[in-house]
């Protein structure tokens, strides 16, 4: 695997788009609700600290901390391994016990100064974002694609000193919330370096989940949507 991409390690997925997602982008991991957005974007912050010792942060901004760690755990990803790898900040609860912060601005600085803190002090490589929809509300979005633009290209630059264009550029995926008509084209699926979508499909007496990559910028990768599976083995996807 190339040292410029980050795996997912989605086992057939890496090999789609030349070895992983490039370093530095800005990804989205989009589907209906039940589609495993949380926890294939968790698999990357996990296995990446425990196969290649990648420090990653996750934002939750809905689920409580407790409940995403336990949801995890039961998901073969016990964090309590990686503690010194992987830290999980609850912005949803600090905006909860903070009665003086409200809506808008001054959230969105709590939010962008934690990140720029601990990627200050930690030096991680990999953030997860969950959810945009959260991160909107949070912000008090007027101008969702202006703001967005900022936004993307402020994740695109942390931890990016003045003068320093080789620093290590984080990674970032957004848990976003697929659109009811797929046809339709987001703000954010044309701001993001790239767009991994998951399906659900009933077939028969099943709900299945498919994967697919719609869009990943410096990247030759496949566009065909594969069964998604999961075990205790990890996520694969079938291409077969």
């Amino acid at each position: 695997m190339s040292d410029d991409r980050i795996q997912t390690f989605v086992k057939g997925l890496d090999e789609n788009m030349e070895g992983g997602v490039p370093k530095g982008h800005v990804v989205l991991l989009t589907g209906m609700p039940g589609s495993m957005k949380s926890s294939v974007g968790f698999n990357i912050l996990y296995q990446n600290a425990k196969q290649k010792n990648i420090k990653g942060v996750y934002f939750t901004l809905e689920q409580g901390r407790d409940s995403l760690l336990e949801q995890m755990e039961r998901l073969h990803m016990p964090v309590k391994e990686m503690e010194s790898m992987i830290s999980v900040v609850d912005i949803g609860y600090l905006r909860q016990n903070t009665e003086s912060m409200e809506y808008g601005d001054s959230w969105n600085s709590v939010f962008r100064m934690y990140a720029e803190n601990m990627k200050d002090s930690q030096g991680f490589d990999i953030m997860v974002i969950d959810s945009l929809a959260a991160v909107e509300v949070l912000a008090d979005v007027k101008n969702k694609r202006a703001e967005l633009f900022h936004m993307f290209g402020w994740l695109r630059g942390i931890g990016c000193k003045p003068g320093e264009n080789e620093s290590p550029k984080v990674t970032t995926f957004i848990i976003s919330e697929a659109a009811v008509d797929q046809g339709i084209m987001r703000d954010e699926d044309f701001l993001a370096d790239g767009v991994i979508h998951l399906d659900l499909r009933r077939e028969g007496a099943s709900v299945n989940l498919y994967l697919g990559v719609a869009k990943m910028r410096k990247t030759n990768h496949k566009r065909g949507y594969h069964p998604l599976i999961f075990d205790q083995n990890g996520f694969e996807i079938i291409t077969d």
